[in-house]
């Protein structure tokens, strides 16, 4: 019997015109933000080799090490731009220098303000607004709608168990409605796969992981939609009720998450942060100037050997004070980011009470476009930092930082002779490392896991729902 009922619910759903409508246009979003996302890769592409190109001309236009401001970017990856997160937020480019703390600039948003109005059409966006409305659509009148129209206590005369009838509208929406689903997503990884996307065999992992978690998602609501018809006896009464909870799913509870997290914690603003390091470095310059104005005082003999020794005061002077600077604003960064950590924790276990946003949690995790992309980014920026702060060591002798060289007229003439066009594929290359697959899923399964439980509590829910539902 359960057979029938199954293949009927099926036959229902897919025939209607509630179905064609919906459907068609979820499918239409759903290849448009793979389109989009295919075509904002190429372009960050492009404009990451032109930046890296414009960057080794600069280079290749010097002679001398010391006056190279190098650049790096960030390189933009095939999932960052399907599950965008918070990638168009932080700086694409930093000026590395040898000395000194790093910072990102240029982000897609500053760059192009028009995409932070408007913001990324992404598959983000499409299950967590138009999956879940999706679902409560067909969804709301599940069980009331089919007591309003007569035919649930029809089907009950008939010898026909609530277990049955219930497991067939459960078990027949969510396959009715997640089979189509997977076509448009199907045909967007073909299309990824047609232009050529540079995906590797864990961007194709990641990838099928987003979409599982987006597809229980839209199960988790879907059974809550069910279970709310269950529980109501009008439908257009489980209608304003799944949509009201849609609302404060999808708009209140993250947003109001973040207020209530930044009332809970209080993180001191960066503009303070930045003032105090700013205090700081100003302190140090001087008292770098007052030292070596007491060097140049005491060390009077200009012989051929003074330009050297002024250049190993300068270079032990630049050491003593970084490392000064580095313990100052490693202690400052330190605060700040602990208390920012704790801040997130709340908002993030506050917005947890919606499944959108578990989803969204769990797809940056997995896309790697977290709110943590930016930590991660700026700690392979400072391991390149120390080969960068070598090379130059290598190249000049010196470690970089504020100098002052002085050279005799002769030998200035003599160097400047010898001086050649600098060869930049003699940098360091920047790579950045990342997460592994496994700490990629270590990081989204918990949200993962929530999501399957949510299913399982909301289909039991319904399921429990309509065994007491009064059919008359």
């Amino acid at each position: 019997m359960i057979k029938i009922l199954l293949e009927k619910e099926l036959r229902d759903i897919v025939s209607s015109t509630k179905f064609a409508i919906t459907f068609g246009a979820a499918a239409i979003l759903v290849i448009l933000s793979f389109y989009v996302g295919i075509r904002n890769y190429e372009e960050s592409t492009r404009e990451f080799e032109a930046a890296r190109a414009v960057n080794a001309s600069n280079v290749a236009s010097l002679t001398d090490w010391r006056q190279v401001q190098h650049k790096v970017f960030r390189k933009p990856q095939p999932l960052q731009v399907l599950v965008s997160g918070v990638t168009n937020d932080i700086g694409r480019t930093t000026e590395v220098r040898p000395q000194g703390e790093l910072t990102l600039i240029n982000s897609r948003y500053n760059v192009d303000p028009l995409f932070a109005v408007f913001r990324f059409l992404d598959l983000n966006f499409v299950v967590i607004i138009v999956f879940s409305l999706f679902a409560i659509l067909f969804g709301y009148d599940a069980i009331n709608g089919e007591k309003e129209s007569g035919t649930l206590k029809l089907i009950l005369s008939n010898s026909v168990s609530r277990a049955d009838v219930v497991l067939s509208k459960l078990l027949g929406s969510f396959l009715a409605l997640v089979v189509p689903l997977l076509v448009p997503i199907l045909i967007g990884c073909l299309m990824l796969i047609g232009f050529g996307v540079p995906m590797s065999g864990t961007d194709w992992v990641q990838l099928a992981l987003v979409i599982g978690g987006g597809l229980l998602c839209f199960g988790a609501f879907l059974m809550l939609s069910i279970m709310i018809s269950a529980s109501v006896t009008r439908s257009s009464a489980s209608f304003l009720l799944s949509l009201v909870i849609w609302i404060f799913s999808v708009l209140i509870i993250p947003k109001g998450a973040v207020l209530v997290a930044a009332q809970a914690v209080d993180v001191p603003s960066l503009d303070g942060v930045e003032a105090q390091k700013r205090k700081f470095t100003l302190g140090q310059f001087d008292q770098r100037f007052q030292k070596m104005g007491e060097f140049l005082r005491a060390d009077i003999t200009r012989d051929e050997t003074w330009s050297q020794r002024f250049v190993t005061f300068q270079d032990s002077l630049n050491k003593a004070y970084e490392k000064e600077r580095e313990e100052y604003y490693r202690k400052l960064n330190e605060d700040w980011r602990n208390k920012k950590d704790h801040q997130e924790r709340w908002a993030f276990a506050l917005s947890r009470l919606s499944p959108t946003a578990v989803f969204q949690i769990a797809a940056m995790n997995l896309a790697n476009t977290d709110v943590s992309l930016k930590h991660r980014y700026l700690e392979d920026l400072n391991r390149y930092q120390d080969e960068y702060a070598e090379f130059l060591r290598k190249k000049t002798g010196s470690s970089g930082g504020m100098q002052i060289v002085m050279r005799f007229s002769g030998q200035q003439g003599a160097q400047e002779e010898e001086r050649k066009p600098l060869n930049p594929t003699e940098l360091p290359e920047f790579a950045e490392r990342g997460r592994t697959l496994g700490e990629t899923i270590s990081a989204s399964f918990a949200d993962l896991g929530l999501l399957a439980l949510l299913n399982i509590l909301f289909f039991v829910g319904a399921f429990v729902r309509f065994l007491r539902f009064d059919v008359r």
